[in-house]
């Protein structure tokens, strides 16, 4: 084997999911005012991402990475909000202006939300008005919302292969001059022609050809990037054709579970581009959107043990994704896709594999990644957006929804920072979609607006357990007491999204309870086996193990 390169650094960026906030949509003027163009806090609430903050975010990460002398970056997907036509030509003329003002380099990936299977398929969103009012913009002409504005505009449609990709060929999906060496699973060829695999339905009555952008890239000598596109849209059992998108099954949930299945060749190809550069000396870094094990450290168990089958559980890698990926060579992977801070490995014999979860620039915690490569090591260093400032008018935009709409306003609009904001964003999440959408009803009534004194008291123990709890944390009991349940559980979810990233937001009596708590463990009845929940014992008993293992991630 030859001598491996060093290689310059490469910025690392997930799910920017840019909204263009000053574009029209087709509109003759922004709708919101003030030269914008404004999603509403009632969506962005529900939602595991914030929208309108992405226009300040992306270029502020460029304009970071810029300021370092970073030559190159990949983009893992998820690049634009959701693969609106507008919205993806707002990208491609972002890209553009740094490439030409900072010389950077782009490397694309397309994620799940950047296009949709072979003809696209309809978007449509709300947005507010200058008086905090809502209106809907949509891509399909037969949506009716009642007592709603609608305005329609093919400009919101999000496209398909190959057309979703069009407006980026030149960043890393096609050749490019300065390239020293470019290729894909199909071979030399760059037209998207050339570039095609056969997906057959689970019952196999129906085929459709899909393009596979996958690509690998050497940039400059030594340094390779092998540009994985897990995007699996497989054709359905029930498809009357290839041209609703109701025929194709989303690639959202399927990732490298799918790839496994349905494109074993890329497992090939992976492997002989790792021989490759192994007997070239070459630096290999793997990118794709999807994660390849469980970005929380094997608790799918207990995330399904407390919830059922979630969003996060249905997208979880299988073992044997791992398994084939080892197999093939593959040490070291970048993803995004799930909005998580951190590193997991997974070990079989004496080979280790480790996935290295970039955190999105719309999600707490806000960030990403700069690998420094050397000779003889890769060094990640993580990089915070969590100081940005707010942009006043969008705050002044949801204040005025929610006086429209007869609600308080949230803590979130009088953020100092984007750090803040987002934090402030997760707990909006907790009462509008994780408590309604996931935790079983008994749990969320046992948790809302109560305490923590309160549940101990629900679950029977005695005060003595509270004593301990107390002492254990070095706080006052009564403190310990009127811990907000729900400040615990969004404190639950910071750490596991954002793992050391979350402990600046944690206050510190708080976060010596929480690891009083784990240690206590043995005060909470029911069963330890993460698949039994026959009780709210057991319940938080399984909660706390999560937390036991997000505070020693978190190194707290």
């Amino acid at each position: 084997m030859k001598q491996l390169h060093s290689h310059a650094p490469v910025a690392v960026i997930a799910d920017a999911h840019y909204h263009d906030l000053e574009g029209s949509f087709g509109q003759q003027e922004p709708v919101s005012g003030d030269g914008l163009t404004a999603r509403s806090w009632s969506e962005t609430r529900c939602s595991t991402r914030v929208f309108n903050e992405s226009f300040a975010a992306f270029p502020a990460a460029l304009d970071a990475i810029a300021g370092r002398g970073i030559r190159h970056v990949v983009l893992l997907g998820d690049y634009s909000d959701d693969g609106q036509k507008a919205t993806v030509q707002a990208v491609a003329s972002l890209l553009k202006s740094y490439a030409e003002t900072f010389s950077l380099s782009f490397y694309v990936l397309p994620g799940n939300h950047d296009g949709y299977a072979l003809r696209g398929r309809h978007q449509t969103k709300e947005f507010l008005t200058p008086d905090g009012d809502t209106v809907v913009i949509t891509s399909d002409p037969h949506i009716k919302p009642s007592n709603v504005v609608t305005l329609c505009s093919e400009t919101m449609y999000c496209a398909g292969y190959p057309d979703a990709l069009e407006p980026l060929v030149e960043h890393g999906l096609t050749r490019q001059a300065d390239y020293l060496h470019w290729e894909t699973p199909f071979g030399t060829s760059d037209t998207f022609e050339d570039r095609q695999c056969r997906l057959a339905s689970a019952d196999g009555t129906n085929e459709a050809l899909l393009i596979d952008a996958s690509y690998l890239v050497e940039p400059e000598d030594g340094l390779w990037l092998l540009m994985i596109d897990a995007n699996v849209y497989q054709p359905s059992d029930r498809a009357t054709g290839i041209d609703l998108d109701s025929d194709f099954i989303d690639s959202t949930g399927a990732g490298w579970n799918a790839v496994v299945k349905q494109r074993p060749y890329l497992i090939s190809w992976i492997a002989d581009v790792h021989r490759r550069a192994g007997a070239l000396g070459k630096t290999l870094l793997c990118f794709s959107h999807y994660p390849v094990v469980d970005v929380f450290a094997d608790n799918l168990a207990s995330e399904q043990a407390l919830f059922g089958q979630t969003n996060v559980a249905n997208r979880t890698p299988q073992d044997g994704v791992a398994t084939a990926l080892m197999q093939a060579g593959m040490t070291q992977h970048f993803s995004g896709h799930i909005h998580v801070n951190g590193s997991t490995r997974r070990t079989v014999g004496n080979t280790t594999l480790t996935n290295v979860a970039v955190p999105s620039l719309v999600a707490f915690p806000p960030g990403f990644r700069i690998v420094h490569g050397s000779t003889n090591a890769t060094n990640i260093e993580t990089i915070s957006l969590g100081n940005l400032p707010i942009d006043g008018r969008l705050m002044r935009l949801y204040d005025r929804e929610c006086e429209r709409k007869g609600e308080p306003n949230h803590s979130a609009f009088s953020a100092k920072s984007y750090g803040d904001f987002l934090y402030a964003h997760q707990e909006a999440l907790v009462t509008h979609r994780f408590f309604p959408r996931e935790w079983p009803r008994d749990m969320v009534e046992m948790f809302s607006g109560s305490t923590l004194g309160r549940l101990l008291a629900q679950l029977d123990l005695p005060s003595s357990s509270l004593v301990k709890i107390a002492q254990s944390a070095g706080v006052d009991p009564q403190s310990a007491a009127s811990l907000s349940l729900p400040r615990f559980v969004t404190d639950w979810y910071a750490l596991r999204q954002a793992q050391e990233l979350a402990l600046p937001f944690i206050r510190a009596e708080n976060l010596s309870i929480y690891k009083a708590l784990v240690v206590h463990l043995k005060e909470f009845s029911g069963s330890s086996d993460p698949k039994e929940n026959a009780s709210a014992g057991s319940f938080i008993k399984t909660f706390l193990t999560v937390l036991k293992v997000s505070l020693e991630r978190a190194r707290a």
